[in-house]
């Protein structure tokens, strides 16, 4: 039902993970008996949670280590590891710069021109040792580097932007990617986004994607919504992505992964986004807590070196624990932050979902009473009151 704002203007209401529960079903199951196995691009792995291509996220140690504990990491082509040799230095100085002087030096690092020779590097640094590679680029960056990452080996190219459709309309004399042809010229899976409706999605699965990323200025670490204005909560946004999805099957036979991207941190996050339709989720600043993260303890979008309009900020997330204690446990927190398999699990135990296709079918309700009780916990943490 359209909401009127005021005589000229109508909206819709929309949902954010926040502000809806998961409704336990008839009959409950034990933890262990719930399956949490799903396919990307071919790709079929236990833990439905891809970290983001984000530099203070992913490298390569990250992208094995995530790999050889059944989940999936992304490394950023246009970052700091295919730029830099050597990246210690890099992300020193990223970690101990001031808060004024941040996005200056964001700026003039990131002016660095991208090294062919890193991408192939990185890579095959990753393949060597038998993880799986994933990687990400700009539209405007996706068919040079696309194409370098393919031929050194890599498993799933991952096409990013902030948002990202079939119909995009350049300045006369510039042509921009036609992501159809781009998906049919790369000989691996490409996974595409990020996109927040029905209509886009749709027009993106019948291009190829073999993905959908899906969410727009959710995350810690983006500004998007607060500079551009642009975004869809994300309950929302992944319920109308996943209808789209839906239809494309029923048309097709081809089922193709919806992925919740942004402003996810806990296991019941996590939990949420699957019940609202998504097949896995792509997180940042819970993974860039782990001590074997490359960011030093801090977060940052991917937009925020813009040299015209940054979009993203750096967050300081600490160390928390190692990222099998975050993927696997055991958890050493309670916040939902640590053992998000064991989170996901428990919680389809709870709801009696044997798969994640059944957890996507069981019943959501909207309580924006939780997010009081949200508040009154946090009050509670920050006072030291405990729950």
């Amino acid at each position: 039902m359209d909401i009127q704002i005021g005589r000229g203007k109508t909206a819709r209401r929309a949902y954010g993970i926040d502000e809806i529960a998961l409704v336990p079903g008839n009959i409950t199951l034990d933890p262990n008996v719930a399956d949490t196995y799903w396919e990307i691009g071919g790709i079929q792995r236990e833990i439905p949670i891809i970290a983001s291509a984000m530099d203070g996220v992913v490298d390569v140690e990250m992208a094995v280590r995530l790999s050889e504990l059944g989940a999936l990491g992304v490394i950023n082509l246009d970052g700091i590891q295919t730029r830099y040799a050597d990246t210690a230095p890099i992300l020193d100085k990223i970690a101990s710069v001031g808060v004024t002087e941040f996005v200056g030096l964001m700026q003039q690092l990131y002016a660095e021109p991208v090294k062919p020779e890193l991408i192939q590097k990185r890579i095959r640094e990753i393949k060597d040792r038998g993880a799986i590679a994933c990687a990400s680029s700009t539209p405007a960056n996706a068919e040079k580097y696309g194409e370098i990452a393919a031929a050194a080996g890599c498993d799933i190219f991952f096409l990013q932007s902030t948002v990202v459709s079939t119909t995009h309309i350049a300045p006369e004399g510039l042509q921009s990617l036609n992501l159809e042809e781009f998906c049919r010229k790369m000989p691996i899976p490409v996974v595409m986004g990020n996109c927040v409706t029905y209509e886009v999605t749709l027009q993106l699965l019948n291009a190829g994607a073999a993905g959908i990323l899906v969410g727009i200025g959710p995350g810690a670490a983006c500004t998007s919504r607060g500079v551009l204005g642009v975004g869809l909560p994300q309950a929302t946004a992944i319920a109308d992505c996943a209808a789209a999805r839906n239809d494309f099957f029923k048309q097709t036979g081809k089922y193709v992964p919806i992925i919740a991207d942004g402003g996810l941190i806990t296991g019941g996050d996590i939990c949420k986004s699957i019940a609202c339709g998504a097949d896995g989720v792509m997180i940042g600043s819970p993974f860039a807590r782990a001590k074997e993260a490359p960011g030093r303890g801090f977060h940052w979008g991917m937009a925020t070196p813009s040299p015209v309009l940054p979009r993203g900020t750096r967050i300081r997330v600490g160390t928390t624990g190692s990222i099998e204690q975050i993927l696997r446990g055991p958890a050493g927190l309670d916040d939902g932050t640590h053992n998000l398999l064991g989170a996901l699990k428990t919680s389809m135990g709870t709801l009696g979902a044997k798969t994640l296709k059944e957890m996507q079918q069981v019943e959501v309700v909207v309580a924006p009473s939780l997010l009081t009780e949200g508040k009154v916990y946090q009050k509670a943490q920050q006072l030291g009151m405990g729950k």
